[in-house]
């Protein structure tokens, strides 16, 4: 893997934090950095030239996703996910085993990672040693993902940064379950190694995945295991718990025994507190879907000075709902502070005009906000590692 590289440039004094350059074929990324969910080969509201104008670093696709629709062989027919989407930054794919089991557990829209109810039918029909069979949500047709396919699909999606097939295990199973399906996964993630390892040709990297649960003695006994392979870096995956407070106790159970030499991915996760937390546990990349199904639902990213600009108690506002009327005749942009297109352009009445009328534009404008709001975060939290003022950095968006 000579085309990947993790340096760590600066330790923070005060935490775990640490500032890395993530080398890939496709460039460097500086971490800690936010990846977005391009999750069928598109962000949902913005196309690449857009993410690329928004500073963005890196994004990812699903693959679950991709291998029902269109499938493996037609991107690959097309040159891959880079050129398939016409983004030449940086990628990483998952290994499509969280869609199967939150869909297979009835939710593809809540996390595994805590509660969650839904009516949705579940599709998940066995999971074995062999892998997950499943129904296709699309056409019902009955699929097997086992390690072996999950790294053939994603070598012909061809992203950068890959991942090992694991069971996401749900918040509400116990810890039997929990340590009976990690040791299950481990031997999954051995087979995924293996079938990597076959043809290695440094155009890809390897990610292994810790889980464990809410349990410190098996997270420790997770991180142990990924440790002993070359992957060259780790995923925290599984359950983190049922609310913020019990998630920040099991990624700093999680984080303490890994190999601080490779790159730690914390998967699904992206909120502003949680981003912050994380990188204070030395964590180096987040991914959520969280800034672009915001701005489907009218939401844009600010910081809590903008509320106190108005006068307002900004305790635990990190958005702004442009469908309230309040905004209907606002001639403002969302935000006088940020550098976005959107906000260098329109108003805060004309976007509310937009989603009242369910224009498209109005979901593209606000994810472009979004995507800016989460570019400009990770940025100031770099530059705050810098200089060791991640406490006084965080207050400026959090309070």
């Amino acid at each position: 893997m000579n085309s990947f590289h993790f340096t760590v440039t600066h330790r923070s004094q005060t935490s775990k934090a640490r500032l890395g350059k993530l080398s890939t074929p496709h460039g460097v990324v500086d971490t800690p950095a936010f990846i977005f969910c391009a999750t069928k080969a598109a962000i949902k509201g913005a196309t690449s030239h857009n993410m690329r104008q928004e500073n963005t670093q890196i994004i990812l696709s699903n693959t679950y996703h991709l291998m029902l629709q269109p499938g493996p062989e037609i991107v690959e027919k097309m040159g891959g996910l880079h050129s398939f989407m016409g983004w030449d930054g940086p990628m990483l794919t998952d290994s499509g085993g969280f869609q199967i089991f939150s869909l297979g557990h009835g939710s593809v829209a809540e996390e595994v990672k805590g509660r969650r109810q839904s009516s949705r039918p579940k599709s998940l029909l066995k999971i074995n040693e062999e892998g997950a069979t499943f129904k296709s949500y699309i056409d019902g047709k009955r699929h097997t993902l086992t390690p072996e396919k999950s790294i053939q699909v994603q070598r012909a999606l061809g992203a950068d940064l890959i991942v090992v097939l694991d069971e996401c295990t749900p918040f509400h199973v116990d810890k039997s379950y929990t340590e009976r399906s990690m040791h299950m996964s481990h031997r999954w993630a051995a087979r995924s190694l293996k079938e990597f390892q076959k043809r290695a040709d440094g155009r890809q990297a390897l990610y292994g995945i810790t889980q464990g649960g809410v349990y410190p003695d098996l997270r420790r006994n997770s991180a142990d295991f990924v440790n002993s392979l070359p992957f060259f870096g780790h995923a925290v995956g599984g359950s983190l718990g049922a609310n913020k407070t019990q998630m920040a106790e099991v990624v700093e159970m999680a984080m303490e025994p890994l190999d601080p030499s490779r790159p730690v991915h914390l998967l699904g996760v992206g909120g502003v507190s949680d981003i912050f937390y994380g990188v204070k546990q030395g964590i180096d990349t987040f991914d959520c879907v969280h800034p672009t199904r915001l701005a489907r639902h009218g939401g844009a990213l600010v910081p809590p000075s903008l509320w106190e600009s108005l006068g307002e108690d900004p305790q635990g506002r990190e958005h702004m709902n442009l469908r309230n009327a309040r905004f209907r005749d606002d001639p403002r942009p969302i935000d006088e502070t940020c550098g976005c297109q959107t906000c260098q352009t329109l108003s805060r009445g004309y976007i509310h005009h937009l989603l009242k009328a369910r224009e498209l534009l109005a979901m593209h404008a606000l994810t472009l906000h979004n995507v800016h709001f989460m570019n400009r975060l990770l940025a100031a939290i770099r530059q705050a590692i810098a200089v060791d003022q991640l406490e006084q950095e965080k207050k400026k968006w959090l309070i």
